[in-house]
């Protein structure tokens, strides 16, 4: 079963008396017990899709049904089915960590018993105890996320949106965050996550789109993304001028003297040839020889499968991390 199904998503912004196309035909589903990652570099239209979604900004055009209610027309039924936390968190810093809970609540209707019920329940799942008397000012960042997503679980929602949730975070507190969304995803709660961490999506998302200039650019499981790239992927920077680098890329697109079922693909990136290939230990010693005859020294060369920055990379033509250094809204 669907929990969410978005149908080709559009939103613009006016800046500076520009017409900034943010989210442009976005279509997606996402099921129950799945976590779904939006990947993509700041700026590429994840969170205003997510605000989309969660009825925190209007859909310009498309169309989109969460927890199996419309978006545009039953926004105010969608709100009791979902839970949110923003990049910014929603915690009040001048109340406790406990009154923030019983408030949270309260907000969704939940009578004192059951809000008292629940907040126990997640005080210890996200390990709150030490803390939870305390003011959220005082709290550390890991800290922060923790209460934040037991506010955005108090009602015990079917969908919880994380707008990039451990950005910020030391690698333990980051490490934490993903032990919880995978227990939500294990206990059958459908997770929407957008993050512009590698790693991040590829250790939690089921299913996962990679997102650029308001476009979905590709979709599928992690596993499915890098295996439509090739087998294995040989890096090699060489000690020449730029002008010998690009002959080197001829070369290898052209595919001679190697045989045409070798080299997949091949490209230049920050002074490095990325050489696609379904067998990188077969390649590699080929690859080697290739150069040697060319002349060409050698400066690195690495061989490794496929990443999620590399189907970026084929995607769009540039980086994960160069992408986020563009500016768009």
């Amino acid at each position: 079963m669907n929990v969410i199904d978005a149908i080709n998503l559009k939103k613009s912004f006016n800046y500076k008396n520009e017409i900034i196309q943010a989210v442009n035909g976005v279509s997606l589903t996402i099921s129950k017990g799945e976590v779904f990652g939006l990947l993509g570099p700041n700026g590429a239209g994840k969170t205003t899709t997510m605000r989309m979604l969660s009825t925190l900004i209007p859909i310009d055009e498309g169309d989109a049904y969460v927890a199996g209610y419309n978006v545009r027309k039953q926004p105010n039924v969608v709100r009791k089915y979902i839970g949110y936390v923003g990049q910014l968190g929603g915690a009040d810093p001048t109340a406790t960590g406990w009154e923030n809970l019983m408030l949270a609540g309260r907000l969704y209707g939940m009578n004192h018993d059951i809000t008292k019920k629940e907040a126990k329940k997640l005080v210890d799942i996200f390990e709150l105890g030490a803390i939870i008397d305390r003011m959220p000012k005082t709290y550390s960042g890991g800290q922060k996320r923790r209460l934040e997503l037991a506010l955005g679980l108090i009602h015990k929602p079917d969908v919880l949106f994380l707008d990039e949730p451990t950005t910020g975070l030391d690698p333990d507190s980051r490490f934490n965050i993903w032990r919880y969304v995978e227990k939500l995803r294990d206990d059958g709660m459908a997770v929407f996550l957008t993050t512009h961490y590698l790693e991040e999506a590829d250790e939690l998302a089921n299913n996962l789109a990679i997102m650029d200039h308001g476009k979905i650019v590709a979709k599928g499981t992690p596993q499915e993304l890098k295996r439509q790239i090739s087998g294995d992927v040989i890096i090699v920077k060489p000690k020449c001028k730029k002008t010998d680098l690009e002959k080197l890329l001829s070369l290898l697109n052209a595919q001679e003297p190697i045989d045409k079922t070798l080299i997949k693909e091949s490209l230049i990136k920050d002074e490095s040839i990325y050489i696609y290939v379904d067998n990188g230990s077969f390649a590699l010693p080929i690859i080697l020889d290739m150069f040697k005859e060319q002349e060409i020294v050698i400066d690195n060369i690495s061989l490794s499968q496929p990443s999620l920055d590399d189907v970026f990379l084929k995607q769009t033509g540039r980086t994960l991390q160069d992408a986020g250094k563009e500016y768009v809204i």
